[in-house]
């Protein structure tokens, strides 16, 4: 530096000083500043104050000399404690050239710039709260200094600047805040620890209202939260507890949908290795839950945003039990929102544009406008281009729910083979609940649904397959469904009259009306369709998911409908399987006890209607028409078919059905059959059928078995009693019942004849395929 330059009012020592490379010297310099420029306040003599500070700052502090930089910290800090009161006056010339030095690549003027700036503001105090973001700013930068001393003297700094924001009530946040968002994001540890620390403190000061801001950092505040360091992760956690707090405290003042973005994006784990991710998405999902019930039918155009970050967690393990808690309780705060109301809304919009077309005109739609609702294809990548919680009318004041996202979201779950057990069960109690409470709309949907739905039927849970066959029973019998559409039992065109259980109707939570729909019938079709597709699905579930459905709905109505389209069923070894399978639910399920009752007398048309549909099907399984004559106490048609047996190519699975229908007459079942014996001569084709099942069965012990029974059977004389009367009503009751019946048993006979004799034609066509093994047949 040229000394010989004119520094005046600075004396010749006093900048020689100032340049000197010993501490000591520049200290002395600094007091002399601090006596000139005093006598310069005494003076009021502005104008060579701010004449000694700019010489200060030009020619020492932004100098190229180390030691001249140094100087000029010092006669600067000088200056401000000189100024006292008045340093407020000069703050701007005083601070900015100190910062400059903050980005100096020598630590030590670091140091010593960061101990200027520390007596500027000591003696400023509030004053310095206009200049805020310029000292943060240096101070975020310093809080990441490599130079543990440099970081230590930030400190001291940082924490004086803490306790004047906190007594002051001056401090603008409007300004503050841009600048906060932009550092929050920042890497760096210390610099993180810096930002949630000044958070912490502006939070607990009672004039700032930083819950107004929230959403501008609460993105930050989760980056932060996945911080390595411990203590970071603790402050932060702290910091988001508070905000939670006056989130409960003041919720109509909360901005939630401006919020819920960012939870639903911190609610979706990308990396599950990383630990803290785990106390991320627990965090964001605790927010979530409390945001649900605080804000009500608020979120419900944002319902499929939720249900985006919900349901995955659904289906964690014990490890994250914490996180699928607060999931789970998500899901069902958000559930309980949708009411008949937003059914009920779509008819106000109606009434309210008369004129203008109705949305739900032509096909229903799975996919929705990109800029309305959330795009279900996209993954949990790349959040910042989504925005899962637009709402579907955002120029609309009044709650809308977002059915059509809700749908997408729900079918994407149902679609992905990676969705977990309890999330489908989710999915699938969410699809029933809308059902339920907007069948209007959700039918808009069905024919987009439905086709996965009847693929669920295949999924390994069986949990899962009843809150599947709840869905689809509901779509069946709901009177919004409901089209002139109806099966027909047989070629005389009779309608289909279709019933609906008495414990269906009564279930507050279903509108089921006394009457099937369309999807009833549609949806038979395509179960059966399935079965015959997947086997294996017939074998192991068939049972299970026929015997559920006659709950959903009412057995009279499965079997009736199932016999009515297995009738046309052209794969005739499915239908003769297929009726082996009813005959066997039909006769065995405690679910069927009352259609078992119903067919056991054939005293009303309905019955005899019912006995004729099943008979018509049942006849694709000789044994099973046995048996259903059986259960109906035809026992003399059942007599005329066993003689036709003799006709028909007795195979091992014909003796093996045989076998079992011998093992059910000693069922519980039919027990009134067993009873029946003892009246001979009122039953004597009920004998006669029994001798030629006997005369069918080979030597085995189902042979033995039967055998042993018929030998139980009493001499007819010997059963006649004193009580003649008894013996007449028993006959008289026969007869009785004889004349009631409404049923062409000729007919049905010839129709028994139709079918096994296209049966033998299939038969003899795979036997001329070679496809048939000879030693399955027994002559």
């Amino acid at each position: 530096m040229n000394t010989e330059k004119d520094f005046a009012p600075l004396t010749p020592n006093i900048v020689r000083a100032l340049n000197d490379k010993l501490y000591e010297k520049r200290k002395v310099a600094a007091l002399e500043i601090e006596k000139l420029v005093r006598e310069f306040v005494a003076q009021n003599n502005s104008t060579q104050i701010r004449h000694v500070i700019q010489i200060l700052a030009s020619e020492f502090a932004l100098s190229q000399h180390p030691h001249s930089r140094k100087g000029g910290l010092i006669g600067l800090a000088a200056c401000s404690i000189a100024l006292g009161k008045d340093s407020g006056l000069y703050l701007k010339e005083l601070i900015e050239p100190v910062l400059t030095c903050f980005n100096d690549s020598d630590s030590r003027l670091r140091y010593y710039a960061c101990e200027a700036l520390y007596n500027i503001v000591k003696v400023a105090r509030g004053a310095v709260l206009p200049h805020f973001n310029l000292l943060f700013d240096g101070l975020s930068k310093l809080a990441a200094d490599p130079d543990p001393n440099v970081k230590s003297g930030s400190e001291l700094l940082d924490r004086l600047l803490k306790d004047i924001v906190t007594e002051s009530n001056k401090f603008d946040l409007v300004a503050f805040v841009p600048l906060l968002r932009e550092r929050i994001y920042s890497n760096n540890q210390y610099a993180r620890q810096f930002i949630i620390s000044w958070i912490h403190v502006l939070e607990s000061v009672p004039d700032i209202n930083l819950l107004d801001y929230l959403p501008e950092i609460l993105d930050g505040l989760f980056q932060i939260l996945g911080d390595n360091s411990k203590e970071i992760r603790r402050t932060c956690e702290v910091v988001l507890g508070e905000f939670l707090k006056e989130i409960k405290k003041t919720p109509s003042s909360v901005k939630f949908a401006e919020m819920a973005n960012i939870l639903v994006i911190h609610c979706q784990v990308a990396d599950e290795t990383k630990l803290t991710n785990d106390l991320i998405q627990l965090t964001a999902m605790t927010w979530m839950r409390e945001f649900i019930q605080l804000a009500g039918r608020a979120v419900l155009p944002y319902s499929s945003g939720i249900l985006t970050a919900v349901l995955p967690c659904l289906s964690y393990d014990d490890r994250k039990k914490n996180t699928k808690e607060a999931a789970s309780a998500c899901n069902h705060s958000l559930m309980k929102l949708v009411t008949p109301e937003d059914e009920e809304e779509e008819e106000e919009e109606k009434s309210e544009s008369p004129g203008s077309p109705s949305k739900e005109d032509g096909q229903p739609k799975m996919e929705a406008d990109g800029n309305d609702m959330l795009n279900a294809s996209q993954e949990s990548v790349g959040f910042s281009n989504i925005s899962f919680f637009t709402p579907a009318s955002a120029d609309r004041p009044q709650v809308t729910l977002d059915l059509d996202g809700i749908v997408q979201v729900l079918d994407r779950h149902l679609h992905d083979s990676s969705t977990g057990m309890m999330t489908r069960i989710a999915v699938l109690k969410w699809l029933y609940h809308l059902y339920i409470k907007t069948p209007r709309k959700m039918f808009r949907h069905t024919d987009g649904l439905f086709p996965m739905l009847l693929k669920t039927l295949s999924d390994e849970s069986d949990e899962v397959i009843l809150k599947d066959l709840e869905v689809l029973a509901e779509i069946a019998s709901s009177p919004a469904g409901q089209t002139d559409q109806v099966g027909s039992c047989d070629s005389t065109d009779h309608k289909l009259e279709l019933k609906v259980p008495e414990s269906a109707k009564t279930v507050d939570s279903s509108p089921s009306t006394p009457s099937m729909n369309s999807y009833f019938y549609k949806f038979m079709i395509n179960l059966l369709k399935r079965f015959s597709l997947e086997r294996k699905l017939l074998e192991n579930r068939g049972a299970f998911i026929i015997r559920q459905l006659c709950l959903l709905l009412h057995a009279e109505n499965i079997f009736h409908s199932m016999a009515d389209i297995l009738l046309k069923e052209e794969d005739l070894k499915f239908a003769s399987t297929m009726v082996q399978t009813l005959n066997t639910i039909l006769l065995t399920s405690a679910e069927l006890f009352q259609l078992r009752n119903q067919l056991k007398d054939l005293r009303t048309q309905e019955s005899c209607a019912l006995f004729c549909c099943l008979y018509r099907s049942w006849c694709h399984n000789p044994v099973a028409t046995v048996s259903l004559c059986f259960l109906t106490q035809n026992y003399k048609h059942a007599y005329d078919l066993i003689q036709k047996f003799g006709d028909l190519e007795v195979t091992v699975d014909f003796l093996m059905e045989v076998d079992k229908l011998v093992q059910l007459i000693e069922s519980p079942i039919f027990t009134y059959l067993r009873l029946q014996l003892l009246d001979v001569e009122n039953n004597p084709y009920l004998i006669k059928a029994l001798y030629g099942l006997l005369m069918l069965l080979p030597q085995s012990q189902a042979f033995q078995l039967l055998s042993h029974r018929l030998r139980c059977v009493p001499n007819p004389e010997l059963m006649r009693t004193v009580d003649e009367s008894k013996y007449m009503d028993s006959k008289q009751q026969v007869s009785k019942r004889a004349s009631h019946s409404q049923v062409d048993y000729n007919e049905l006979l010839q129709h028994f004849d139709r079918v096994q004799s296209k049966h033998l034609e299939v038969r003899h066509q795979r036997s001329g395929r070679a496809s048939d093994h000879p030693d399955r047949k027994l002559m």
